[in-house]
């Protein structure tokens, strides 16, 4: 039995806190009123408020990492950090709650229910043992820090529990899970969530406590690999052993191919354990990283493996089983903590929604997050958002499946020519129009492109490479992407050809890694932006350490820079469109080929003159001269 749980207050602090929450509180509906209360059938279906912010909530400098779980009697326990003197990852962190017992709709005031008193106790992971009632909470340990600067590196992070029997009203004292589920070389980093775990319903292990945690060995010089892992218990939390591990050697240039973490655990309706982590810097391509468990969590059916074309920043993300659809809460700019999105899987998380296709819950700054069954009919989102950072405020949103987006049925389409291609989807309401060839795609500007579906043939590499392709306009103002590949942003690498008419000039860029180095850009510029609303041909060389930009047949070159420009990154190739959506191109674009080598000056000219079909190495051939399918 769990020691009776005095609710613990940060000092005067917090005592001021309290008796403010209660002053407000007798002006609010009592738990029993609130646990007796029906949702209102003029709910919308849609609608959010702020939960945690530190101007309504005295005592803190900032709250962060939410966690959210519905227990056995309906009531919404949502946890966060509470950073006592700043919003930095290792100073005095509290783990505090509220309650709420009408689905997500109105809140009690804010318990501290363990008080990190100068050291951090964070990384909240709630789990609800649905047969005993108990919600069990797995956190993270280690010491504080007054400097505002992160944990050193190894870090003394150790996992501890602790537990409720009564809705969260008090809570046990925490004890250390060290001897269970922290081996000595888990000795650099270590992590348990952050977000709900789940209790198997399915199959021989239903009943089972699962969630999750990553951590980083230590040789005493550097670190020597990753882990990621799922935490199982079968007696109800009395014990806990690790299940599932996939583990990463990080080379000593500092290199690896991922670095799993801060995982979301989801039950699929197969009975299948479905993880969906952040992947941070490693080679592989994408943010996002996933795999899945058939055996209750004892072992992973094959590796994590990143999924490219699924745009996020690196970022927790949160997901759930919600009828027919898989959810994931993440942010939908690929390359900054923003735009909060809802994105569906209709195949147990094998493939995701686009962010095209996703649910938009806030353009504004964005960024941990996690989900709950709120009632019968509302989803509760739990996420970290702002106006001004992503820090500013933990805010809880209420939806139904009417307010997702429906489910979309195929978008059309434009051939591909290069050998063995799909079909690129084209987006808005892009239409043919007369080409520099035969026929191109004339874009609108606002919501027009052409996006080509995920291949191991699109990243370029490290290898030489030739983009062209022929365009139209006239716009003077504002950013004309002709084409993007790869990532976005200064730190990601990438390919793009965009007009730049404000500033008078047509500029090509990459962005490449190599190595453990930082990135590094080169870029070359024309001294005109060609917007004269005639047809004009632009390529983008890689070849011979220069990286070179052909324009109606002149040329600017520069120095190229060594490494790869498709790593670890979300990718994308997208005609006439940034890879955050942020800017369209308004013009006709026609001929669009990248081949993955350094055509000869010779072969630019062919194509620039009489459109030849150069076709040795060719990697996307885009004629754009039809659209087929509707919208």
């Amino acid at each position: 039995m769990p020691s009776s749980l005095r609710v613990r207050r940060r000092s005067l602090r917090t005592a001021v806190a309290a008796l403010t929450a209660a002053a407000l509180g007798a002006l609010l509906p009592a738990p029993a009123t609130q646990a007796q209360a029906a949702p209102s059938p003029q709910a919308p279906p849609f609608e959010e408020q702020v939960l945690f912010k530190a101007s309504q909530d005295p005592g803190y400098a900032c709250f962060r990492i939410p966690a959210v779980v519905k227990t056995v009697k309906g009531t919404l326990l949502a946890f966060a950090e509470g950073r006592v003197n700043d919003c930095s990852d290792a100073g005095d962190i509290d783990l505090v709650l509220k309650r709420s017992h009408d689905g997500g709709r109105t809140w009690g005031p804010l318990q501290v229910i363990n008080e990190g008193a100068g050291d951090t106790h964070g990384n909240p992971a709630p789990v609800m043992d649905r047969e005993t009632g108990r919600v069990l909470l797995a956190e993270t340990y280690n010491t504080g820090r007054t400097d505002g600067k992160n944990c050193d590196v190894p870090c003394d992070r150790t996992p501890h529990l602790q537990y409720s029997d009564d809705d969260g009203r008090s809570w046990s004292e925490p004890r250390d899970l060290s001897d269970e589920i922290l081996p000595d070389d888990w000795n650099s980093w270590y992590a348990t969530g952050p977000v709900h775990g789940v209790q198997l319903t399915r199959g021989r292990h239903a009943g089972r406590l699962v969630f999750a945690v990553n951590a980083e060995t230590w040789d005493g010089s550097r670190v020597t690999a990753n882990h990621a892992a799922l935490i199982v218990s079968d007696d109800g939390g009395d014990r806990w052993r690790i299940g599932a591990t996939d583990s990463y050697p990080i080379a000593a240039d500092g290199t690896f191919r991922q670095k799993p973490s801060e995982m979301t655990v989801t039950e699929r309706p197969d009975g299948a354990v479905y993880v969906s982590g952040r992947e941070q810097d490693g080679t592989d391509l994408g943010h996002r990283t996933h795999a899945v468990s058939r055996d209750g969590g004892d072992s992973f059916a094959a590796p994590f493996r990143a999924i490219p074309d699924l745009y996020t920043p690196q970022v927790q993300g949160s997901t759930l089983q919600f009828g027919r659809r898989m959810l994931l809460a993440c942010p939908g700019d690929p390359d900054r903590r923003r735009t909060m999105q809802i994105r569906s899987s209709y195949d147990g998380g094998r493939t995701w929604d686009s962010v095209d296709r996703g649910t938009t819950v806030t353009t504004d700054w964005s960024g941990y997050s996690d989900l709950v069954r709120a009632d019968a009919a509302h989803v509760g989102l739990m996420y970290e958002g702002g106006a001004v950072d992503a820090r500013d405020e933990i805010r809880f949103a209420r939806f139904t499946e009417e307010w997702l987006a429906p489910r979309r049925g195929p978008d059309p389409t434009t051939p591909d020519l290069a050998p063995k291609a799909p079909p690129a989807a084209v987006l808005g309401g892009a239409r043919a129009t007369e080409g520099r060839f035969g026929g191109a795609l004339a874009l609108d500007g606002t919501d027009d492109a052409v996006r080509l579906p995920y291949s191991d043939r699109l990243p370029l590499g490290t290898e030489d490479f030739t983009a062209s392709l022929w365009f139209r306009y006239t716009a003077t103002s504002g950013e004309q992407p002709l084409l993007w590949m790869g990532g976005i942003g200064t730190n990601q690498p990438q390919v793009w050809l965009r007009g730049e008419p404000a500033s008078n000039r047509v500029t090509g860029l990459i962005t490449t890694r190599d190595g453990a180095a930082a990135p590094r850009s080169a870029s070359v510029r024309t001294t005109s932006a060609y917007n004269d609303g005639q047809w004009h041909h632009v390529a983008l060389r890689r070849g011979a350490g220069r990286l070179t930009l052909f324009l109606d047949g002149s040329q600017v070159t520069a120095a190229d820079v060594p490494g790869s420009v498709s790593r670890n990154s979300p990718f994308g190739v997208h005609v006439g469109q940034r890879l955050d959506s942020r800017a369209h191109f308004t013009g006709a674009l026609d001929e669009v080929r990248v081949y993955d080598r350094a055509l000869g000056d010779d072969e630019m000219e062919a194509l620039r003159t009489r459109g030849a079909a150069v076709t040795r190495d060719t990697v996307v051939r885009l004629p754009m001269d039809r659209v087929r399918g509707s919208n």
